[in-house]
């Protein structure tokens, strides 16, 4: 009802929440059977200028931030290039989490609720925690369970 009568995220052509700003449903690459990205109230997908591909299997949790481009810091009123954020098949992006231009999360990462991904980070390899602000290697992730390798 929001979408096509009330005219929120009238132009996206899937279903999306009218909770969820998305700046250009053109730069937005995914699996047309992960629909419940965009279910997730106040996640915020700027992507004007840089694409953003979401891999398969991802979940993707409330009030996240994705981003590919920022303000200039001479001249806020213009934005720098984007730059393309790429997010593995089977990752899982954590409430109030935001992931900057550039990065890319290899496959089956986990970004802990909060963190802040950025530059420092540009190339996160897959199977692996990461949180904070900026984001850190927590740990390796098991295939086998859902355990860390720390645990005892």
């Amino acid at each position: 009802m929001y979408q096509k009568v009330l005219g929120f995220n009238r132009k996206v052509p899937w279903p999306i929440s009218p909770l969820v700003t998305l700046s250009s449903y053109r730069n937005i690459y995914f699996d047309i059977n992960d629909l419940n990205n965009f279910w997730s109230p106040g996640c915020y997908f700027q992507n004007f200028s840089g694409r953003i591909c979401i891999g398969k299997g991802t979940y993707i949790g409330p009030n996240v931030g994705l981003i590919t481009a920022n303000h200039d810091y001479h001249d806020l009123d213009n934005h720098r290039k984007g730059e393309d954020v790429i997010i593995g098949r089977r990752c899982w992006i954590g409430m109030n989490s935001v992931i900057l231009p550039g990065v890319v999360l290899g496959d089956n990462t986990v970004v802990a609720a909060g963190s802040i991904v950025g530059k420092n980070r540009k190339y996160i390899r897959g199977n692996i925690m990461i949180g904070g602000n900026p984001a850190q290697v927590l740990y390796s992730l098991k295939k086998d369970d859902n355990t860390n390798n720390n645990s005892e």
